[in-house]
Formats: C-alpha cells, sequence, structure tokens
C-alpha cells in the first residue's frame, strides 16, 4: 500500500487491549524490542513542562501525555458513531436526555508509583476541571455534582451533553494522591506518575524519550524505547520521515506521493479519514471590514476552493462543496432540504452585485471603496512554517484582490499566534481548525455559537470571530439538547440559514486526520484496511494503536 484514504463506512475496533506479553523478536531482548520508534513533530524547542491538563505544555505539543495518561474510553474518530471501546472505564452509561453520566472504573489499575487506581481518581479529576476553569475548555460552567459510589462516578451536567459524550471519554484521568496537593494551572509535573503504558526516560527541549511501564494494566509494550523529536518545522519533520530518522508522525508534505511515498513505497505510508473536521478562515465579525456581512458573503464568493485543495492542500484536504460547509459524505444527513445540492462556486460578479447593493463603489484604480468611503484592506495571518495554511491565504488574497479589496498575508510566530492573536481576537483574518465530533454541532457551535462568545481582548476558547446571533446561540443549543432527531433537524435549519447567509467565518476544506509513518521497524498502524483509530500520534488513540504495534523481524 503506498497511500491509503480510509474510507466511509468502517470496521469496528477490536475491543479489548493487545499488549501481550510475548517475546517481541526483531533484535529485542525479553518482551519488548530494542527498536526504537521515534515520533516526530513540527513544533520547535519545547519547555520543559510535562502537564497533561495545560494546553501548550510540551507533553501535549509533542503528544506524549497519552502514553503516560490514560482516557475514560477510545473512540473512533474516523468513524464517530460507532461504540466507543472501554478503556479505564469499563462502561459509560448515560441517562436519556444525556445530563447524567454514570462511570465504572477498571478494576486491577496501578498508577505508575504503585498507588492503587480507583473511581475516585476519575472524580477528582474531572471535578479538578470543574473547580479549574483555566482546565475546563471542554465543559465550561456545564459540570453539577460529581459523586462516588464504590467504583462507580456519577457526574451530572447542567445541560444535554448529547453532542459532547466523546469528550467525556477523552478525559484523560490524573491521580489524586499527587494532584490534590499541587497549584493544577502551574504544575510542570516532572515525574508524570500515569497509569499509561510509558513513563517519562529524559527530557530535553528538542528531544523527550519513554521507557515502557512495568506494572501497565494491558501488559509489556512491544515497543521497547518511544522517542519524540521536535522540528522547527513541516519542512524539517518532512526531511526526518523521508530519511527514516523519525518513523510516525504528522505533517503536511507537498506532493507526497512523490516527496514522501516514493522514497520508500514498501513501507512509507500516509493515511486519512472522514469526520466533520474542517479548516475554518475566521473573520474578525467585530472589526472592517468583516463586520459587514455583505462583504463577508462577497469574500465567500471568490473564495476558490477548488484551487485552495488542489495547490495548496496538494489533495490531502478535500474540497469542501455544498453551501453549509459540511464535509461529505459525512455531513450529508444534516444537510437543510433548501441546501440540499447547493454547491460553492467562484463568482466574481455575482459578488461585486452584492458590494454594489451594499453600497460599496470602486476608485479610479479599481480599488474597492466601502460605503464609509475607506478602502478596503484586511491581513491574513497564520503561523510561519504552516505552509498549506500560509498557500491557501495566498489564493484567498488572490481573490479578494478580484473584488479590488487589497489583503496581506502575513506569517507570524507560532507562539504567538496560539497566544496572543487567536485567543484575544488580534487578526482581521486566519485560518483554524474546529472540533469533529460525533455530528456536526462542534464545526457550527467552533464558529457561531454566542455561548462561547467574549469581548476582543478576552480569551476565546472558541468563536475566534465574535460572531453573535441569538437565533443560532438558541438553535445550538436546542440541537444539543435535543432527544429526537426532529427538533435536530429543525435547529439545523436554523443555523445552516445564518451560516449561509451571514458568513460569519468561511469553510474552506475538510481536515480528515492524516499521518504518516514507516513499517521498517513496527507494522500495525491505521491502515484503509484496518481503520481502527485515527492515525495520528497526539491523542489519547496513541495508547490503543501502540498496543497494536508489532516489530518487524
Amino acid at each position: 500500500m503506498r497511500k491509503s484514504i480510509l474510507a466511509a463506512g468502517a470496521i469496528v475496533v477490536a475491543a479489548g487491549l493487545a499488549f501481550t506479553g510475548c517475546s517481541a523478536g526483531g533484535g529485542g531482548g525479553g518482551d519488548s524490542s530494542n527498536k526504537v520508534l521515534t515520533i516526530g513533530m513540527p513544533n520547535g524547542p519545547q519547555a520543559p513542562n510535562q502537564n497533561p491538563l495545560a494546553t501548550g505544555s510540551a507533553s501535549l505539543s509533542l503528544g506524549y501525555a497519552y502514553v503516560v495518561y490514560e482516557s475514560l474510553m477510545q473512540i473512533n474518530e474516523l468513524h464517530p458513531t460507532d461504540e466507543p471501546t472501554p478503556w479505564l472505564a469499563e462502561s459509560v452509561e448515560w441517562n436519556d436526555d444525556s445530563t447524567q453520566a454514570i462511570i465504572t472504573a477498571r478494576d486491577g489499575v496501578k498508577w505508575s508509583d504503585g498507588e492503587d487506581f480507583t473511581a475516585d481518581d476519575i472524580a477528582y479529576s474531572i471535578q479538578l476541571r470543574k473547580d479549574t476553569p483555566e482546565l475546563n475548555i471542554d465543559f465550561p460552567d456545564q459540570y453539577g455534582d460529581i459523586s462516588v459510589d464504590g467504583n462507580q462516578v456519577t457526574v451530572d451536567f447542567t445541560t444535554s451533553q448529547y453532542v459532547n459524550r466523546d469528550k467525556l471519554y477523552k478525559l484523560l484521568i490524573v491521580p489524586e494522591h499527587i494532584w490534590a496537593d499541587v497549584d493544577p494551572v502551574q504544575f510542570t509535573d516532572d515525574e508524570m506518575i500515569g497509569t499509561g503504558p510509558y513513563l517519562l526516560d529524559q527530557f530535553t527541549p528538542q528531544s523527550v524519550t519513554m521507557k515502557p511501564n512495568p506494572g501497565y494494566w494491558g501488559g509489556q509494550p512491544k515497543v521497547g524505547t518511544l522517542r519524540y523529536d521536535t522540528f522547527n518545522d513541516n519542512n524539517g519533520l518532512t526531511t526526518a520521515l523521508t530519511t527514516g530518522e523519525a518513523q510516525w508522525g504528522w505533517t503536511f508534505i507537498p506532493d507526497y506521493e512523490n516527496t514522501f511515498i516514493a522514497k520508500d513505497p514498501e513501507h512509507f505510508h500516509q493515511v486519512a479519514g472522514g469526520g466533520f473536521g474542517v479548516d475554518v478562515l475566521y473573520l474578525n465579525n467585530e472589526t472592517k471590514p468583516f463586520d459587514d456581512p455583505a462583504f463577508r458573503q462577497a469574500l465567500n464568493l471568490v473564495v476558490d476552493r477548488a484551487e485552495i485543495s488542489e495547490k495548496a492542500g496538494y489533495g490531502v484536504w478535500p474540497q469542501i462543496s455544498n453551501v453549509t460547509g459540511l464535509p461529505q459524505p459525512s455531513g450529508d444527513a444534516y444537510i437543510a432540504p433548501e441546501f440540499d445540492g447547493a454547491e460553492l462556486e467562484v463568482d466574481v460578479d455575482g459578488a461585486k452585485q452584492l458590494l454594489t447593493d451594499a453600497g460599496y463603489t470602486w476608485d479610479a484604480s479599481d480599488k474597492l471603496v466601502d460605503p464609509d468611503g475607506t478602502a478596503v484592506t484586511f491581513t491574513l495571518t497564520n503561523p510561519a512554517g504552516w505552509s498549506d495554511y500560509l498557500s491557501a491565504l495566498d489564493i484567498i488574497k488572490a481573490g479578494a484582490e478580484e473584488l479590488g479589496a487589497t489583503a496581506t498575508v502575513e506569517p507570524a510566530v507560532q507562539d504567538t499566534w496560539f497566544n496572543d492573536i487567536i485567543p484575544f481576537g488580534n487578526f482581521q483574518a486566519t485560518l483554524h481548525w474546529t472540533d469533529g465530533g460525533s455530528t456536526p454541532w462542534n464545526l457550527y457551535s467552533n464558529i457561531m455559537d454566542g455561548a462561547s462568545y467574549v469581548p476582543l481582548g478576552e480569551t476565546a476558547n472558541w468563536n475566534f470571530g465574535r460572531y453573535q446571533n441569538d437565533a443560532v446561540t438558541q438553535a445550538l443549543a436546542a440541537f444539543k439538547g435535543a432527544s429526537d432527531d426532529a427538533t435536530r433537524a429543525e435547529a439545523m435549519q436554523v443555523i445552516q440559514d445564518a451560516f449561509v447567509n451571514d458568513a460569519p467565518g468561511l469553510v474552506i476544506w475538510s481536515r480528515p486526520a492524516v499521518a504518516q509513518y514507516s513499517t521498517v521497524n513496527y507494522t500495525g498502524f491505521p491502515s484503509e484496511d484496518d481503520p481502527y483509530a485515527n492515525p495520528q500520534p497526539t491523542g489519547p488513540q496513541a495508547a490503543l494503536i501502540l498496543s497494536k504495534l508489532e516489530p518487524t523481524k
């Protein structure tokens, strides 16, 4: 297999762990191979912060948090409607309106310092998030009572979590006996006491090594040494993957078939899956020129998504065709009837007519002038080194120029973009992803939800463009809280009407989970024939994937 695009309609994840105590072979001694598996990420030098709950920490940025700490359940993000696989929880049972979850803790699990893992650790990890808003990204102000009875934890929510069940399954659980005595926000977690298959061995700003956890409840990992190397940008990681220096990772590789696969067609693979994830051009709805819906709609009509997918995405990112912004076929069942078959098409004349009707004019140099008499200019911003995003911005810039607007592409320092530009709304237009989820709710909520609105200058977790529409906010809440399909369909109609007619942000392309890997040293990664998990190493699924890897002879 030279490349794999995972088909929809899938193969269900096999339940249970596959770590065994069998001899690994492949030059390995004992139960684990001595072949190193190096995971690469293009995230630059890292500070020694191992906190698995703090956004931006090294352990989350590179992904090694997910082999030390584990989630309640494993979900297959490629097929979000599949039943979850038990992990630290043996089961999670929901009530009818999804306002209460009863979690049963797995027996026989120990923390890596020898202490027993219990239901109290689960309750503590959730209570910690409830008590610490900075760490409660997934359920802000939505936790109710949290109680323990034997090996079961009952979690009440203030609103229905029908659309957020996966987020509960993916929560990483930390030990109460360590974390109860520290500040969870400032804690750098140098020792990393977890339940997962690996322990922290050595840390440097450029490389982190992990060793097997001898007391792991799932048995001895067959990968004897895990190493996480960080590279300055996509090009650096691409070189590492094509030379074999790194054997697993995720980076955008232009012309990946010639650049990567062709270097070793037998062993090099790139896989991609479906789902609801997209990349969005977030438009700052509270500053010129994007405070005017007419200009947002006009720009939407001149963005050439086919060219962006082909030239900036090299076909890795599928084109979005429907005006609702939904990826297809994942989103087909959710497209409102009036938008079924309504395609996004480049229409410069239509865009200019929209602007004319809204009071825009053109000066003697054919530059666009807004109704206030100001020339229309804006800046498109994304981190330097994110070549697919920057190439897409160049094509969007060219579309804006068709209207007479002056656009500038301005690369930013990655840390600045993450910590200042995106959360505080210090941009006019910027590309950013959305959450996937098991329905389109996350896609639209991340762009349009008034429940996530904060004024410019305050930290936003989503709705980076500061869109406000009470009808949409109510419809998103109705979809999330509904217990029947008819209510959800009615809400989706309201949401999509606003998305199409207000253009609060522009969905640019579909963003399936993509990863590259080499099978020179280990086999068993997700593939076209066995799409059992999101193939990327930076998520709770890393523990599941590692349980399936086998050393080569």
